[in-house]
């Protein structure tokens, strides 16, 4: 049975997705995709081009930030701390294109694309200066990154350890700073 265009496209994207999950980007290989795709190699290759823009492709989504515009002012750095957790825990390819970034310089523009295009936007409508957004975007994904690297990738052990409930405790009050702190 022949897949349509769209399917085989929809098919390596998912497997691709699984696989740098399961290997990471080094170790992942096109034909081990292709494979799990069930498609010649060569298809991966056609629709993609490379294995750099298959996984920008891959990597490539929402991070469903919140309208903090209805958000109470002194709840924003709670909120976008407690969001960050919540995506962090609920998608691997996320988890994957950040330990991938320290590595490699394509999931590193990959992750600052994201990140400036989604967080940026999302933070000047309430911040107290919406001049220097990209600013305070960048201050924020300095927290939430470096949380996300310690909790999820280094697993340190106290980081680890904590509840959630902690982790918004003692990282919302810097966000809100950020946040909401006058230029």
């Amino acid at each position: 049975m022949r897949r349509s265009s769209e399917d085989t496209k929809a098919a390596i994207l998912a497997a691709a997705r699984e696989r740098f999950a399961a290997d990471g980007y080094e170790r992942a290989t096109i034909r081990a995709i292709a494979a799990d795709a069930a498609i010649d190699p060569s298809m991966v290759m056609r629709y993609f081009g490379s294995k750099e823009r298959l996984f920008a492709a891959a990597a490539d989504f929402d991070l469903r930030l919140p309208d903090l515009t209805a958000i109470p002012r002194d709840r924003l750095g709670a909120t976008l701390v407690a969001h960050f957790l919540e995506r962090w825990e609920a998608d691997e390819a996320l988890m994957v294109l950040l330990r991938t970034s320290v590595t490699n310089a394509e999931a590193a523009g990959r992750l600052r694309v994201i990140f400036a295009g989604q967080l940026g936007p999302t933070v000047a409508a309430p911040a107290a200066g919406p001049a220097d957004a990209a600013r305070r975007a960048g201050l924020v994904a300095t927290q939430v990154l470096g949380m996300a690297l310690c909790r999820y990738v280094l697993c340190l052990p106290p980081v680890v350890e904590m509840t959630r409930d902690e982790i918004v405790a003692w990282l919302a009050p810097t966000v809100q700073r950020y946040l909401t702190a006058p230029s």
